[in-house]
């Protein structure tokens, strides 16, 4: 192999031409002592040359080639370091214009016109004017083809800072990172944001929460209970700026918020500069890319989703991803339409008739009223349909879903008309597919999928395994990029292939959140498992661009990414994706077979990421290795209607 030292077999050595027992007997002794001494030697020399974790691959040749420096520097632990490390720190100057060379061998990447900022490839506004406004299809995901698929990096704009470190976050955006304002006007009287000089202020208000998320929430707990663990994972339609899902996070709340890219300019993108999770997304015409029994808690504040019609097809998409025993919220039309019938432009009996409907629609999935307060109204999900099933007996209006329609297949799905049948139980009071631990204790619990054998392949001993794991893996990931440990520094990660969410739960003390993906393509759909440890994630076709905003997430973390994706689609469109949603100086850490982490490699340096290939976790002999990786800062010029722009 090219950079390796050749070794060739040295000659036999010659017989001693005398017979003396004597002569015999010194000869075999200077032997062994030579021997011993160059064994000795080649271990010593062999345990030195690997003492260190890091390997590098030359950017300066032609070929490709592993060295160890051969004098690494030692800190004050006494650990020894490469002399010139990566620089995980933020630094976010916007005048910064230090040049990162590219590799030679590299392709290169040029940076895409300023007009694509924010540019989301599959909700691309364009694009989306060609498919039918019925029912909201055309904000749904409409991909570009292959050929129109962009080869160039997205840039950030002029000025753009890393955002404030979490909790700040929660309060405060630049405005150079997100700068529309339209929010601030139309949404005014509401309190949704505020502009304020240099950055945007969230005061926590809301359509339905004039006083603050925080005391709206604090209404909801009146009537259900948020704080003995027993709901952790919601969901949140229509989510506007994320408010409620970012005043949950301080009660233990993880909240999956997402809204469509419409006339509200930037909802997500200020959700996700906020550090709270969020998606693009709209139900329309094809199922939320959630599995079933997903979500303790689902929410709609004033969300314009009609629930009633289309044969209440939205309301029957919630009961399928609400798990056993779960609640629905709505506040907001018609939810206390004799006061705020005026207001809302609508007449008593139009309202009224809606709510009926919505109503209606609720006891035909065996819901049952659980709550009515102000402006708050609580439906419950059943814990099984033992029930449910009996009084279907006498109405069929919607049917059971068959057992041939997979609940848990969320990927360009249509919606169903059916409900979803939940796992079969023998008591009334039993859940269907197994009672969740409450939080903490849910993290790591054995997920009730598993236990139950409907994950293929995943028995007990496999996620216990995968947990220490995990935890092993994290702790080594730290002492390579030792930002990954400090708090503040990270809050957004992507999983982009999270099996078991081994990742995330190895995370869960820090300030940060994980979107757990799991690729459409992988052997195992095990999403489930994940939102039944307490988790968040969403199904993904890596093929394809992800439902996020530019610079979206601090640190991406790919294992098994490539080589699952290998002959299915070009390595350089899923790591282009990657530097899209990736902000300025986010962290990369990918894992992946040394032959194919040097040609990732190679791209990386197109894309002008400072990268180092190092060592698995295990050491040198392991043939799997990983790339830490940190995206170069730079932005769009000064002047928004330039074509070119600025890189460093």
């Amino acid at each position: 192999m090219a950079g390796l030292t050749q070794y060739h077999s040295t000659s036999k050595q010659q017989k001693p031409q005398t017979t003396s027992p004597f002569y015999f007997k010194t000869t075999s002794l200077c032997s062994l002592a030579l021997t011993l001494f160059l064994c000795t030697f080649s271990y010593l020399f062999g345990a030195w040359q690997h003492s260190g974790v890091t390997l590098r691959t030359s950017s300066k040749t032609a070929t490709d080639t592993f060295s160890i420096p051969c004098n690494p520097t030692k800190d004050t632990s006494g650990t020894e370091k490469l002399e010139k490390p990566l620089d995980f720190s933020s630094h976010h100057v916007a005048d910064d214009e230090t040049t990162v060379s590219s590799s030679l061998e590299s392709k290169t990447y040029p940076p895409c016109n300023v007009s694509l900022s924010e540019y989301t490839p599959c909700e691309d506004e364009k694009r989306s004017l060609n498919f039918n406004r019925r029912r909201l299809i055309y904000r749904e995901r409409h991909c570009p083809t292959k050929d129109e698929v962009l080869k160039c990096r997205i840039p950030a704009p002029y000025g753009y800072k890393n955002p404030f470190p979490w909790p700040r976050s929660r309060d405060y955006a630049w405005y150079a990172n997100v700068p529309h304002k339209h929010l601030t006007v139309e949404k005014a009287v509401q309190n949704w944001i505020r502009y304020e000089g240099e950055r945007f202020r969230f005061p926590g208000g809301g359509t339905m929460f004039p006083n603050g998320a925080d005391a709206y929430i604090d209404d909801i707990g009146k009537l259900i209970n948020l704080k003995d663990g027993s709901i952790r994972t919601a969901v949140d339609t229509g989510c506007g700026v994320a408010s409620w899902g970012a005043y949950l996070l301080s009660r233990n709340i993880l909240t999956m918020s997402f809204a469509p890219r419409d006339t509200h300019e930037a909802q997500v993108q200020f959700a996700l500069e906020r550090g709270v999770p969020a998606l693009i997304g709209v139900i329309a015409s094809k199922r939320l890319p959630y599995p079933s029994r997903a979500f303790d808690m689902a929410h709609c504040s004033r969300c314009l989703i009609p629930w009633a019609e289309s044969d209440g097809q939205y309301l029957i998409e919630v009961d399928r991803i609400l798990r056993p025993g779960g609640y629905w919220i709505l506040s907001g039309p018609p939810i206390r339409w004799r006061k705020y019938w005026k207001g809302w432009e609508r007449t008593k009996e139009d309202l009224g008739d809606e709510q009926t409907r919505i109503e209606n629609v609720a006891k035909s999935l065996c819901w049952k009223k659980f709550a009515e307060k102000d402006d708050i109204a609580i439906w419950q999900k059943p814990v099984n349909h033992m029930n449910c099933k009996v009084n279907r007996k006498i109405t069929q209006n919607p049917p059971l879903c068959t057992a041939t329609q997979d609940p848990d297949k969320a990927w360009y799905s249509k919606l169903e008309t059916c409900l979803t049948n939940l796992p079969g139980v023998s008591t009334n009071q039993e859940v269907a597919g197994g009672e969740l631990a409450k939080w903490p204790e849910r993290l790591n619990a054995i997920p009730p999928r598993i236990m139950r054998g409907t994950v293929e392949g995943v028995k007990a001993e496999d996620f216990q395994k995968d947990k220490q794991l995990w935890n092993r893996r994290l702790s080594y990931y730290k002492t390579v990029n030792n930002q990954l440990g400090q708090p503040g520094r990270y809050r957004n990660l992507l999983d982009m292939n999270a099996y078991l969410g081994g990742f995330s739960a190895a995370l869960v003390n820090d300030t940060v959140w994980v979107m757990n993906t799991v690729p459409v393509q992988a052997k195992v759909n095990t999403l489930g498992t994940i939102y039944e440890r307490g988790l968040i994630g969403t199904y993904q076709d890596w093929c394809e661009a992800m439902s996020t905003y530019p610079r979206t997430y601090d640190l991406i973390h790919a294992a098994s990414v490539f080589s699952l994706y290998e002959g299915r689609c070009e390595m350089e469109d899923i790591l282009l994706e990657m530097d899209r949603i990736l902000r300025p100086e986010g962290g990369v850490i990918i894992r992946e077979e040394v032959d194919l982490l040097v040609k990732i490699k190679r791209v990386t340096d197109g894309l002008k990421w400072e990268s180092q290939i190092v060592d698995h976790e295990d050491g040198p002999l392991v043939r799997e290795k990983l790339l830490f990786a940190v995206k170069s800062y730079w932005t769009a010029p000064a002047g928004s209607d330039q074509h070119r722009i600025n890189t460093s």
